[in-house]
């Protein structure tokens, strides 16, 4: 799978867009605030530059695309009144892969704009907002272009499937009837993840380090665990779920087994340790706070079907929130006419698991500090 090509979430305004069903992203951005906030008031007890350059890395598209870049310029500008002096100039840029909905982004910019003038007045400082299309696991950026770097639900997509697991690298399914790391994976499966983080995270550090300036900051939130061992449920249990929502449709012969078996998500949920040892090994960061928070799987927000104004059960409100980010991959792989069953079934499956069951997303916030030159 060419991850770079086919991961994007599901784009425009329609019922299974990402637009539509990224509240849990939403609150993770916000429940990280005031994480994000320290870092930036970090660097403004360090420097007030006149330019301020500031990366958003996998901003997607929706509400949530410029949620964190206003929050970021509140902060700013509150920071810059209490000091009586102008606001800075604003570089952002938004970062994603190429198949991103930049389009829809764009199309927002003059309502985006409009409310920070009507709100802040003529001290609002220039801002110039950027798309940049690539992958984060490369350079994105020139040399100490940028003071601040955020990323949220990105960093646990990997930049591609663990080579060891890919159907052409072994005769047999290392990792039958699974899609992602669970209690029946072997060994050489968790290690294989493992190693694909540690190895992609390692070059995301070291691009970053280029193109920040001494002393900037970096606040990323990613899926995660609190356990060291990767197979626990609050890691991985609702890959588990799908994998049984397409095993019923291999039992019903509507997707060949072979098909089940070849697919492995380009994704890993580290442990803080995880994130820790690749931290020191690159060595041009310091750790400022590492901690983690739960979200729910529904995001805990209550949603209306469009057509019968009746509540979506749980276990939809899940389906629907994982197929907007999900289903490029799972199409191109089992077949688009697969897609409303397979999450209609995952829907059933997770409704009757959440009913015996307490189910939290673990989702990590690190803040970081990029050591002097």
């Amino acid at each position: 799978m060419e991850v770079m090509k086919v991961l994007h979430m599901n784009k425009g305004d329609g019922e299974t867009s990402y637009a539509n069903n990224s509240a849990v992203q939403g609150k993770i951005i916000t429940t990280a605030k005031p994480v994000i906030e320290e870092a930036i008031l970090g660097i403004l007890c360090e420097t007030f530059p006149e330019s301020i350059g500031i990366a958003d890395l996998g901003c997607s598209s929706g509400p949530n695309s410029l949620l964190v870049i206003s929050e970021i310029i509140d902060i700013i500008h509150a920071k810059c009144l209490n000091l009586g002096r102008p606001s800075p100039e604003f570089r952002v840029s938004l970062n994603d892969l190429p198949g991103n909905d930049f389009n829809s982004i764009f199309d927002s910019l003059t309502a985006f704009f409009k409310k920070q003038k009507q709100e802040k007045g003529i001290g609002f400082g220039r801002c110039y907002i950027s798309g940049v299309a690539g992958s984060f696991y490369d350079r994105l950026f020139p040399d100490k272009s940028l003071h601040f770097v955020h990323s949220s639900s990105s960093l646990h997509w990997l930049s591609q499937v663990p080579p060891a697991l890919e159907s052409n690298a072994t005769p047999a399914a290392l990792n039958k009837g699974k899609i992602y790391i669970s209690k029946s994976s072997p060994q050489c499966v968790l290690d294989a993840y493992s190693l694909q983080f540690q190895n992609n995270f390692l070059i995301f550090l070291k691009s970053r380090a280029a193109e920040m300036v001494a002393g900037g900051r970096m606040v990323l939130s990613l899926m995660g665990r609190r356990s060291i061992d990767p197979t626990t449920e609050e890691s991985c249990y609702q890959w588990e779920l799908l994998a049984q929502a397409l095993m019923s449709l291999v039992t019903e012969r509507l997707i060949e087994e072979e098909k089940l078996d070849s697919f492995n998500a380009p994704y890993y949920a580290p442990c803080p340790e995880e994130l820790k040892m690749a931290i020191q090994k690159e060595g041009s960061f310091i750790i400022d706070r590492l901690g983690h928070f739960e979200i729910d799987w529904d995001g805990g927000v209550e949603e209306l079907t469009n057509t019968t104004l009746l509540p979506l059960s749980r276990g939809q409100r899940v389906a629907k929130t994982v197929r907007a980010v999900v289903e490029s991959m799972f199409e191109l792989h089992f077949g688009k006419a697969m897609m409303d069953l397979l999450f209609a079934r995952y829907a059933e499956m997770v409704d009757d698991y959440l009913s015996k069951n307490r189910a939290k997303y673990i989702n990590l916030v690190i803040s970081i500090i990029k050591k002097d030159n």
